[in-house]
């Protein structure tokens, strides 16, 4: 199995939780890890040949992000609307991603009790992610429920070393092995 692995952060040279994943990911040899932020540039411009042929490419595509404001920083979303075109991704001839998976790893500043009805944040994340989800679906990959790794502000560098295996499991094991949960944080 080849995983993709779209790494969306404004700076992940400042990053603790961000660049450590990225930067073990990219050590896996079946993981390819690309920094959207370095890819696009200031301006955010994306090649759609190049990222529809590194999409071919891929079984499992996972973006790696910072969950803050609700979402994915701008980057991803400047990617997602230059790369998921018409005729790639969907509409007549648009089969390109169908089969694949689609995973999300997120950080969030807050802890996971503070995603819950009712809770700091009033909603649970996948609310929030049901975006993410969607999008799975309108282009025919399969959603696999999200790696979260919640309270990262809290730099505590014991959780960050423990997320690390984790995380390269979720990109690396194949899906009926993997044991999945509705949202999966590492234990």
């Amino acid at each position: 199995m080849k995983t993709l692995v779209l790494t969306a952060h404004p700076d992940l040279d400042t990053s603790l939780v961000n660049r450590r994943w990225y930067e073990a990911l990219s050590r896996e040899p079946t993981v390819t890890t690309r920094d959207l932020t370095a890819v696009g540039g200031a301006e955010m411009r994306f090649d759609p040949t190049a990222e529809h042929a590194v999409l071919r490419s891929a079984d499992r595509v996972l973006t790696q992000f910072p969950f803050y404001w609700y979402s994915a920083p701008p980057v991803l979303k400047a990617w997602l609307d230059q790369v998921l075109l018409p005729g790639f991704a969907y509409g007549p001839g648009g089969d390109q991603l169908v089969g694949k998976e689609l995973g999300l790893v997120i950080s969030t500043g807050g802890p996971a009790e503070s995603y819950a009805s009712g809770s700091y944040n009033s909603f649970t994340m996948a609310e929030f992610l049901t975006p993410f989800e969607q999008t799975a679906k309108m282009v025919g990959m399969r959603y696999l429920p999200p790696f979260v790794l919640h309270s990262a502000m809290s730099r505590d560098r014991a959780m960050v070393d423990a997320s690390i295996p984790a995380v390269i499991s979720y990109a690396t094991t194949p899906i009926a092995n993997l044991h999945l949960r509705k949202e999966r944080v590492p234990a």
